[in-house]
């Protein structure tokens, strides 16, 4: 048959350098609560094994053979730019070998990563006509970051056992607390996402094309009617919120999903961005793979609720001030108590 390639003008090659983070570990990006709830899975020695193994392998051949029969495997001759990008992305995190990228025909704009033994990523060609090369790099680090993290295998544990405590449903109010487990795994997920967007700025190592790329899920194409300084006073409006009932509103949109909304990812990548954590990870100082076996739980633990807290202090939302002012009344009135009794004891 011969070479039947298309022939044309090469794709530009991206010739800015980015630092690599050689060794460096996905705890150096996974957000406070991501971080901890996968510390805590990869303590249950045997458990990520048995997952791998019996779900993993053939899950994971049946679903790579949907993709090879249906899909654009990239290579040096298939979405060459996007190929390259890959590769650059696994090089900057230091992957043993890039994953396999996928590029699959479909009206929706989506990417995600699949498989658990050896993760594979696919991006829709709704989002590839939607991004630029800049924006597509920052979309390939996000998946990147799912496949580093283990996202998929330890989100297979984490329902497994959240199936089994379905079982318990039986018995008196072990309804609400699966209930509590499923709005807690839902939470789990949307930080996660968070985790993996970082990934992507460390990947990019671009601010403003990886806010572009993020307004772009809102908006769409027309970048020329966008501005992401606009779009920032518009996720920090979000955040405030006017009044209790659209602090309860937030509260309906965002319980049983396992995405963040678009202006939070903005606003939370921004304010990363912008903080001495990214700084540091760029000036060579990163937690090392080689030391995840011996990550404390504890010490995760602390780092979330220091992180939760810290946004409960800092929110301006109504219904979160007026938890805030209940629980500093309700503290004052303690302590006069206290102030009461000690006096009278002394006395």
């Amino acid at each position: 048959m011969g070479d039947k390639r298309i022939k044309g003008a090469e794709p530009p090659v991206d010739t800015r350098t980015r630092t690599r983070f050689p060794g460096i570990s996905s705890r150096a990006y996974e957000h406070p609560a991501d971080r901890t709830a996968l510390v805590a899975l990869r303590k249950l020695h045997g458990v990520d094994g048995l997952v791998r193994k019996f779900r993993g392998s053939f899950s994971d051949r049946v679903v790579r053979m949907e993709h090879l029969a249906s899909a654009v495997r990239t290579s040096d001759r298939q979405f060459a730019r996007i190929h390259r990008g890959v590769r650059e992305a696994a090089r900057i995190l230091d992957f043993d070998r890039a994953p396999e990228l996928y590029v699959q025909q479909s009206a929706a704009v989506n990417a995600f990563t699949i498989g658990m033994n050896e993760p594979f990523v696919v991006l829709t060609t709704a989002l590839v006509d939607l991004m630029d090369d800049d924006e597509l790099r920052f979309v390939i680090g996000h998946e990147l970051g799912h496949a580093m993290s283990g996202h998929s295998v330890y989100r297979t544990m984490a329902l497994y056992l959240l199936q089994a405590g379905a079982l318990m449903t039986s018995l008196p109010l072990a309804g609400i607390g699966v209930q509590a487990v499923q709005s807690a795994l839902a939470e789990w997920m949307r930080k996660s996402e968070l985790s993996c967007d970082r990934a992507g700025l460390l990947v990019l190592q671009d601010r403003e094309a990886c806010l572009r790329a993020l307004m772009k899920l809102a908006g769409g194409s027309h970048l020329e009617d966008m501005d992401v300084e606009e779009f920032l006073r518009q996720a920090a409006e979000f955040e405030r919120a006017e009044n209790l009932r659209d602090s309860f509103a937030k509260f309906l949109l965002t319980r049983n999903s396992s995405h963040p909304l678009a202006v939070v990812r903005v606003s939370e990548l921004n304010r990363w961005a912008a903080g001495d954590d990214y700084r540091t990870i760029l000036s060579g100082s990163y937690p090392l793979r080689r030391d995840d076996g011996t990550a404390s739980v504890r010490s995760q633990a602390r780092g979330t609720a220091t992180s939760y807290l810290e946004t409960f202090r800092q929110s301006t939302d109504p219904l979160l001030t007026l938890v805030r002012d209940l629980a500093s009344s309700t503290a004052d009135v303690g302590d006069r108590a206290l102030d009461v009794v000690r006096r009278h004891r002394s006395g």
